[in-house]
């Protein structure tokens, strides 16, 4: 059986002791089947040991799912990596905004070609708008070619308020949702005294189809999966 690679244990930050915020394990998980999911456990290879990386919310079963089934899994929870206040910036129009290359510095910082999956979950729906395309480009690289990226997006039906979730792999074409309500820093008021609020990361954008297509344009191709749930899958093959 294939172990996690020590340094994954720093990208448990933010987690309570157990690995999951404690108002996440209180929430009853939802369960959705996947499609998407599904189609990459078909076209992968179950015999071959892979190499997954998985950017989403920090889950500690996905980790526990992979690495029973022979495969080597890193975790990186790149929302909670981006709330750091020492990523923000000015841009050029004196507006703030998250300093892209001070991000990749810190985060995803792997050699090319190392992956098989890429597990992105919704995370570009709620990533700050200046790190989408930078984080995307540099997926593409860590992935091997022919590797497969899973993601998903939220339809035009969802609101602004629409939750972050957690996902959690049950089975090769099922996941389980849990509400992500991790304690975030917003700002430091004029005493030093850090003001936060308690919420889950929250909705940036929708993306339509031709915005996906745009934002993967670098990828071989692309296949849209469809739910009753306000979420769109796709699976990018490198």
């Amino acid at each position: 059986m294939a172990t996690v690679t020590a340094s994954l244990m720093k990208l448990f930050r933010g987690s309570s002791p157990g690995g999951e915020p404690t108002s996440s394990r209180q929430s009853a998980p939802l369960t959705r089947r996947s499609s998407g999911l599904n189609e990459v456990f078909r076209q992968l290879r179950k015999d071959d040991p892979l190499c997954v990386l998985d950017i989403g919310s920090t889950s500690p079963r996905n980790i526990r799912f992979m690495t029973e089934l022979g495969h080597k899994i890193y975790s990186e929870d790149l929302l909670t990596a981006s709330a750091d206040a020492a990523l923000v910036i000015k841009d050029e129009q004196g507006n703030p905004a998250l300093d892209s290359k001070q991000f990749l510095a810190d985060n995803l910082v792997y050699g090319p070609g190392l992956f098989d999956l890429v597990l992105c979950w919704n995370v570009a729906d709620y990533l700050e708008e200046t790190l989408v395309k930078p984080v995307v480009g540099r997926l593409w690289s860590t992935l091997k070619p022919g590797g497969l990226l899973l993601a998903f997006f939220h339809t035009k039906e969802a609101g602004p308020d629409s939750p972050c979730y957690r996902y959690h792999i049950a089975s090769n074409d099922t996941v389980e949702m849990q509400l992500l309500e991790a304690r975030r820093e917003v700002r430091r008021g004029p005493t030093g005294a850090v003001h936060t609020s308690v919420g889950g990361p929250r909705l940036q954008r929708v993306f339509n189809n031709r915005h996906i297509e745009v934002l993967f344009r670098d990828f071989a191709s692309i296949k849209f999966f469809l739910s009753r749930d306000n979420l769109r899958e796709v699976l990018l093959v490198r």
